[in-house]
């Protein structure tokens, strides 16, 4: 055999184990990509519960909460802004008040009219402090989203909201507590599917009518217009945790006024204005 033939020997007897290795070595990687794969998808296996749990994490404004019946009952029934003081206010009337809320954003006075009676519930209230208006005065598209305002319209008009603010006294009148009506807070520049100075128009309208029920009156409008660049968020209605705790001692303010004027019996009020 000549040297040419022996080296044609040679690589065909290499052909065969560079084919094995060439396989191997696929085998290899498809391995190591699987394994890179499987966990990737345990870390996300474990992640997505997790996240779930996070997301599923109830806001501490709805817990339930456990009565001292020594202490007087009030309801809050709000949007995401009493949310927002919620905890704050149960911490401010510890000790003074049992401190509930609706179990959801209480929205435009349209949801109020259907849910209040849910709402209510079947227990005594001494003191029912409430607020619809943001909701109310907001821009909203065919589908109820928000929008900004050229692309929308007023979810319910100023005729609207004051009948059906009157049809919700009516009904938190007869529950016989003493009824607290927290006025609107400020729409800022730049907030999004609202016309700042809308709220004015609401609260004017709102105040008519509590005064025509002798509803008493916080003015948290009054009270933090001259703070809003310490406790409200830019170009947002919501505020910051400041905002949120001063809004809660100013509602605390009030609420424990009403009950030393009333002797916690929730007596006839006379439409008086509180809160500048």
């Amino acid at each position: 055999m000549n040297t040419i033939e022996m080296n044609r020997a040679v690589k065909c007897a290499e052909r065969p184990l560079r084919r094995r290795a060439v396989r191997a070595n696929r085998v290899l990687w498809l391995a190591a990509g699987l394994a890179v794969l499987w966990g990737t998808a345990a870390v996300a296996a474990e992640e997505k519960p997790a996240a779930r749990r996070r997301a599923r994490r109830p806001n501490p404004a709805f817990a339930k909460v456990v009565d001292d019946p020594k202490l007087p009952r009030v309801l809050i029934i709000g949007d995401s802004i009493s949310i927002g003081y919620t905890v704050p206010l149960r911490e401010a009337l510890k000790g003074k008040a049992n401190v509930h809320r609706i179990p959801v954003n209480g929205g435009p006075t349209t949801r109020g009219l259907q849910q209040i009676e849910q709402w209510l519930g079947d227990g005594r209230w001494d003191v029912i402090h409430f607020n619809w208006g943001l909701h109310d005065l907001k821009y909203i598209d065919q589908k109820g989203n928000l929008v900004d305002v050229e692309k929308g319209r007023q979810q319910v008009p100023l005729d609207e909201y004051e009948k059906n603010l009157r049809k919700l006294v009516e009904r938190l009148k007869k529950t016989g507590a003493i009824l607290i009506w927290r006025n609107t807070t400020p729409v800022p520049k730049g907030a999004k599917g609202r016309v700042p100075g809308d709220e004015i128009r609401y609260n004017a309208v709102a105040e008519k009518v509590m005064k025509d029920y002798g509803v008493i009156i916080e003015d948290a409008h009054g009270f933090v217009l001259p703070h809003l660049k310490e406790w409200q968020l830019p170009a947002n209605v919501h505020f910051n945790a400041a905002g949120y705790k001063a809004l809660a001692d100013h509602a605390a303010r009030t609420i424990l006024e009403a009950l030393r004027q009333s002797g916690k019996h929730g007596k006839k009020t006379d439409g008086q204005r509180t809160g500048r």
